[in-house]
């Protein structure tokens, strides 16, 4: 978006601006400020002309300029209606040397997670990447996807949904441990060993030794995340953060353990939440060290019974802490082991458990 479609909806978002002082703030004609107001009307805005100024009345509900609409944070919007990935584009934007861009599709084609797992993407979710340059050393990345999962985590509170992380970045809605007993009940006992799949795409939850019935997942996921990056040994050159967010997806349409902000509060408007999102993100990444006591606070994983699987093997144990730069601390019988990258499961929770 160029800086002078920033500098109106800026002065418009503040309330009534008269033409003149449009003129003046933009440093063009009068006539220059109609066309330009215009414009917006055929963006889907509402813009009425008052004694007192042009007013913005109606605000789309989508799209790049209507995201840039009253964002306190200065970000570059870059909308498509669909793309193959935001990431692949932020990458291609990285390459132009662009920087402090978020790319948005009303959908993607071709998403993904990690190790390339395919990531629904239809209409009514937000499809994002952040692109940005930080000045900090490449053992800093795993940072800035944790504070994207506070971010989307925070919007979906604001939301109503009571959302949380599940280490490292899947935000998800937590449920307790249900199992199927011999006479058909349901059985919602703490002491239930729940093992749980990757939610994207991986097969159902297997029932313990005591129960040949199959358990549901003990959550439902509600974001993934997936960060990229290119940098030399000490210095990040750029860094995308990647969000896929089920906001107003049609609960029918989602994949088995998968859920949405409409699914578990109501819809709402994603120019608004993608909003926040960024607001909040761009809090935390100019305060890294804000960053992990901000997921702490709201992580599912810490307290419980967790199964990880690491290049190295598995670990499996009780999930103690996260250690900087996002480092998964896991006391097993044989002691701390700290997990740098890997998939968790969710097992029992443990008498410790944080919620």
């Amino acid at each position: 978006m160029s800086d002078t479609r920033r500098i109106l909806l800026a002065a418009l978002a503040e309330g009534p601006v008269s033409g003149p002082e449009l003129a003046e703030r933009l440093g063009v004609s009068r006539a220059a400020v109609w066309k330009h107001v215009e414009s917006l009307r055929d963006d889907g805005f509402g813009v009425e002309s008052t004694d007192e100024g042009y007013v913005v009345t109606d605000v789309p509900e989508y799209g790049g300029p209507a995201i840039e609409y009253g964002l306190a944070v200065d970000y570059d919007v870059e909308f498509h209606e669909t793309l193959t990935s935001t990431n692949d584009r932020a990458r291609e934007l990285a390459s132009e040397g662009a920087s402090d861009v978020v790319v948005v599709a009303r959908e993607q084609s071709a998403s993904r997670g990690r190790k390339d797992r395919e990531w629904s993407s239809p209409d009514g979710g937000v499809w994002m990447s952040v692109l940005v340059r930080p000045d900090e050393p490449p053992a800093f990345a795993p940072l800035f996807t944790l504070a994207m999962a506070v971010a989307v985590c925070d919007a979906a509170r604001e939301a109503g949904v009571d959302a949380s992380i599940k280490w490292p970045n899947d935000v998800i809605v937590s449920r307790p441990p249900q199992r199927t007993t011999s006479d058909g009940s349901s059985d919602s006992g703490e002491s239930d060993v729940v093992p749980a799949s990757e939610v994207s795409g991986g097969p159902s939850a297997e029932a313990d030794a005591s129960n040949t019935e199959q358990l549901p997942h003990p959550y439902r996921k509600l974001c993934g995340i997936l960060t990229e990056m290119e940098g030399e040994a000490d210095r990040v050159s750029w860094m995308v953060i990647g969000a896929g967010i089920n906001v107003n997806v049609d609960p029918q349409t989602l994949p088995e353990g998968a859920t949405s902000v409409a699914a578990e509060a109501s819809a709402v408007e994603r120019r608004v939440f993608v909003q926040r999102v960024l607001e909040r993100f761009d809090e935390l990444r100019t305060d890294l060290d804000g960053v992990l006591p901000a997921w702490r606070e709201r992580a599912d994983t810490l307290g419980r019974r967790v199964r990880v699987h690491t290049a190295g093997g598995v670990v499996e144990g009780d999930a103690v802490d996260v250690e900087h730069p996002g480092t998964l601390v896991v006391r097993t019988d044989e002691g701390e082991t700290r997990v740098h990258a890997g998939d968790c499961e969710h097992l029992r929770p443990t008498t410790e458990e944080r919620r």
